[in-house]
């Protein structure tokens, strides 16, 4: 006969317990490849945008002109703007269509002009 009383078997758990709050080494990997998995899916669908523009039609013609020694990006603004047109505006169109962030050129760079209309 056994002498085990009941407060003994109360206490003796076989089952462990995890403290609450914790994942396992599984549960960190559900939680991570289930994290990438919807990171990646976002991704996608913000990045399949259309790249079409606004503007319909054929892109503006250019000639493509090599910058000399002493050259400025109002020079050759100023040789491309028909006589009674903008310098400036002239100067924009060149910076946009050369993504220049500046007026500052490097002799031998080339640059996209646009052609005479």
């Amino acid at each position: 006969m056994s002498t085990m009383t009941i407060d003994q078997m109360m206490t003796s758990n076989p089952v462990p317990v995890r403290p609450s709050g914790r994942l396992t080494r599984r549960g960190r990997l559900v939680v991570f490849l289930g994290t990438l998995a919807i990171v990646l899916m976002l991704g996608i669908v913000w990045g399949s945008g259309s790249v079409a523009t606004e503007r319909a039609g054929t892109p503006e013609p250019t000639d493509v002109v090599t910058v000399m020694p002493g050259d400025t990006l109002y020079d050759l603004a100023a040789d491309a703007t028909p006589a009674d047109g903008d310098v400036a505006a002239m100067v924009e169109r060149i910076q946009r269509l050369n993504a220049l962030d500046s007026g500052m050129l490097v002799a031998g760079q080339e640059l996209r002009i646009p052609a005479d209309d």
